[in-house]
Order: C-alpha cells, then structure tokens, then sequence
C-alpha cells in the first residue's frame, strides 16, 4: 500500500511538473518564442546571412561589430551563430559570456568578468573544427560603455586573440571608438522592410490562432518603424484581449495618440486664442498622452501642411528637434509641449498675416 502510495504521489507530481513546464511554454513572450534560431532564419540580412554560413562552414572568425536599429536581429544573430557552433546547452554556457554593456558598462567589468572568462582555460568537449578552442564574448548595447572601457577591451582582444572571439552589438557605431571598429569586421543591420514584417506576423497570427487583418498588420509595422520586435510585442498585447486583430484595436491599444487628438490639438493652434491652445495642452495632460509621440506625429502631419512655407516648416521641426533632445534627457514634458506649441503659433500667425 505504502508503495502504490509513493508511486502514485510521484506521478502526480511529475505531472504537475509537465503541466508547469507547458503552461511556461504557452505564457512565453512570442518575441522569445518566435526567435530564430538558425542563422539561415533571419529576416531580410542577406549579406550577414552569407558571411555568417561561411564561417559555420569553416571560415575564419573575426571579432565582429554589429550595429543598426534596434528590432533588426542583431542579437539574434549572434546568438544564433553560437548556438550552431556550439551545439548543445552544456559547451554553449562554458564558451559563451553574453553580457549588456548598458548595465555593467565601466572599465572595471573589462578589468574582471570580461578579462577573467578570456583568460579560463577552456573546457574539454567533444566539438571540433573551428570551435574546438574558441570562447566568445557577446556586448550587447556596446555603445553605452565609457571610453575608458571601450580603450581598455581594445588591449584584450589583442591579448587574447588566439582563443577568444568579441561580438560588439551597438545601435550607433559612431559611438564606438576607432581602435575598436578596426579591430572588427561591420554589419549593418537595416531597418526590415514593411512585407518582411508583414510576413512573420502573419506566421505568428497562424500559429497562435489570431485573426490578423492584413490592413492592420501593415499600419502595426508603420508604427513600429522597423522595429519586428516592437511589432511582435504589441501584437501579444492586443491579442491577448481579443483575438482578432484590426485597425481599431490598433488605435486602442498602440502607442499612437488618436488622430482626432492630434486635429483638436492644431486646431486650438491656428484659432490663435491663448485660452484654447492652453485647454487643449490641459487636456493633452490630463488624459496622459507621450509628447514624445505627439511631437513624433506633429511632424507627419506639419509637413505636408500648404498654409507653412518650406522655411517655416523647417523654424517649428528645428524646434522639435531640439525638444526631443531635452525630453530623452529627462526634461519637462510640460514645458517642451508649451515650447514647440508657442513655436507653431508664431509661424501661424505670421502665415495668416502674409
């Protein structure tokens, strides 16, 4: 009895632990889910693509610098590489750092992690050919570390060249010093095409049972710039509460103020009253709105507008600009609305004089 007891709690709790393990898998982020794990998987790299598949054939490896916009594969491209050099989850964890430089991002990770695991001596395995002796260090975000690290990572690829191997993931490649760009092969990574992202999310629409409208999916990857993984992302939000997909879902749950908002807005501009532009930055305020966004969405709707000359046109988005620049330096949302606002007045009112 004591036996069939046992035996009986133990395949219970096996299946439990089956049960959570599947229900891990179901709740996992589709951005995760739908990540390519080949080399040959990834969407619209060609040239990366190439290169890539010669250096699993045999090629060379040279320490490599990718960069591009974010959302284009770039980490996954690198991780992909080494999941196909190192094949199974036992030499991938022993001969693969990843690391994001915008966390540890000073000279002393250089000095200690990153120096320590290219100096470890690497384990034994049965792999060979051009993975037999190799580790690599993966930097994500490589351009937020300081020059002071970027300088003293240079000495550690030189000094351990005949092991290791860097990958260097960056969005601004300017933002990398010279001594190290030289020191890699680049890789730009460009910004996917609106039918490339089409067709994954219509893949991933199949496979998840979601109804998506071609339409939608289209104004979704317009949104998103470029970015697949911004695009995938918002796609799991909405369908988590419906599972139909359309531009009305879209307009409700993006991160796009609605156009109306945006048509209230300049309307209370070129009334020229005082009283209603104020309301309407109220009111803006009050309902929460990125002005980020909305300035993002004043310049789609400004430059097409035939009451603004070319020069006009080009005194409010040099005013924009500068007020994007204050906000992602943490500046006031409120006052850098007010500023660009008072700026668009000022060329209406000298349009309705002319």
């Amino acid at each position: 009895r004591m036996n069939s007891f046992f035996t009986k709690k133990t395949s219970a709790v096996s299946g439990e632990t089956s049960t959570t393990k599947k229900n891990i898998h179901e709740h996992e982020p589709w951005v995760e889910k739908y990540r390519p794990k080949r080399v040959d998987q990834l969407v619209f790299q060609a040239e990366v693509v190439t290169v890539l598949q010669k250096v699993l054939e045999g090629a060379d490896l040279p320490n490599i610098l990718f960069y591009g916009p974010p959302g284009t594969g770039k980490t996954t491209a690198a991780l992909a590489l080494c999941r196909q050099l190192f094949k199974t989850n036992d030499v991938f964890r022993d001969r693969v750092l990843e690391m994001n430089a915008s966390d540890e991002r000073g000279i002393q990770i250089v000095r200690t992690r990153i120096k320590d695991f290219a100096h470890r001596a690497v384990g034994g395995s049965s792999i060979g050919g051009l993975a037999a002796g190799l580790k690599i260090i993966i930097l994500d975000e490589a351009d937020a570390m300081t020059s002071a690290a970027q300088a003293a990572l240079r000495r550690t690829m030189e000094k351990y060249s005949k092991n290791t191997r860097f990958f260097l993931i960056c969005n601004y490649v300017s933002r990398i010093i010279d001594p190290l760009t030289s020191r890699c092969a680049k890789f730009r990574f460009k910004p996917l095409p609106t039918d490339c992202q089409v067709e994954r999310l219509l893949l991933i629409c199949e496979n998840e049972g979601v109804q998506g409208e071609k339409e939608a999916l289209e104004k979704l990857v317009e949104e998103s710039e470029g970015d697949l993984r911004k695009s995938i992302t918002t796609l799991q939000a909405i369908a988590a509460s419906s599972r139909r997909l359309t531009l009305d879902d879209l307009s409700n749950m993006g991160s796009r103020i609605p156009e109306s908002t945006v048509s209230d807005y300049l309307d209370a501009v070129k009334s020229l009253s005082d009283p209603r532009i104020l309301a309407a930055i109220e009111t803006l305020r009050r309902d929460g709105f990125s002005v980020g966004q909305l300035l993002h969405q004043l310049y789609e709707r400004l430059v097409g507008d035939e009451t603004l000359t070319d020069m006009q046109k080009a005194e409010i988005f040099d005013k924009i600009a500068v007020s994007e620049y204050r906000l992602q330096d943490g500046g006031s949302e409120q006052l850098q609305l007010l500023n660009v606002t008072y700026s668009i007045l000022g060329q209406f009112k000298t349009a309705s004089v002319n």
